[in-house]
């Protein structure tokens, strides 16, 4: 499994690029807009994109998601069915946020903890780590022992829960619970800002490390 990381949105945030190294078959994580930015990097990685995945329907994760599926021709696969509301709200997070251009979509399928999906060869695990939003997932690599994790983790931070439907006991629940025990040695990637291991979260991380409990 490689990955390319393309930050876009005035947020900067981390959409990713997935793909198989024996199909070069790929999937687009989190496409929240500049989807020319997005394009791009597909042409230069010469890949073909198969599937749009989701980790939760904020606009800077979702607003180019229509876009990126019809350009490709491909499905929507995630969140879980918990963000639907976020996603008929795409018009109002698109005024509210300044965002020039984003489109209500379907999602093809709905995810849920211990769903499986593919990229090319590849297989990534889902889990449900709601929290941030209430219909969040993360998506896991055991083989390449690598996560997108969206915006439930940081390095050194946690995910904003003061949006609506947010809940703090809920995300820190999700954290404990169905992220540190993948392994210490997993990288992950989050939605934004640098990469970090989830060992390094829970040893150094104030909100969520062992020393917090």
């Amino acid at each position: 499994m490689q990955f390319a990381i393309v930050p876009v949105t005035p947020f900067q945030q981390n959409c990713t690029i997935f793909w198989c190294d024996q199909t070069q078959k790929a999937a687009i994580v989190d496409p929240g807009g500049d989807f020319d930015k997005i394009k791009a990097k597909i042409d230069e990685l010469n890949v073909t994109v198969e599937k749009v995945l989701l980790t939760h329907a904020h606009i800077d994760h979702a607003g180019a998601t229509k876009d990126v599926a019809q350009h490709y021709n491909v499905e929507i696969e995630g969140p879980h069915k918990e963000d639907t509301f976020w996603i008929d709200l795409i018009p109002m997070q698109k005024e509210r946020f300044g965002f020039s251009h984003a489109e209500h979509f379907e999602p093809t399928r709905f995810l849920d903890q211990g769903d499986t999906v593919t990229v090319g060869n590849e297989t990534l695990e889902v889990y449900f780590c709601p929290g941030h939003t209430p219909g969040h997932v993360i998506f896991f690599s055991r083989d390449a022992k690598l996560a997108q994790v969206g915006d439930v983790l940081f390095r050194g931070s946690i995910g904003r829960t003061d949006f609506p439907r947010g809940d703090h006991a809920q995300l820190i629940s999700s954290i404990r619970e169905n992220l540190f025990p993948l392994g210490d040695d997993v990288r992950f990637i989050p939605g934004h800002g640098p990469m970090s291991t989830f060992g390094e979260e829970r040893r150094t991380n104030p909100f969520v490390g062992d020393a917090a409990r």
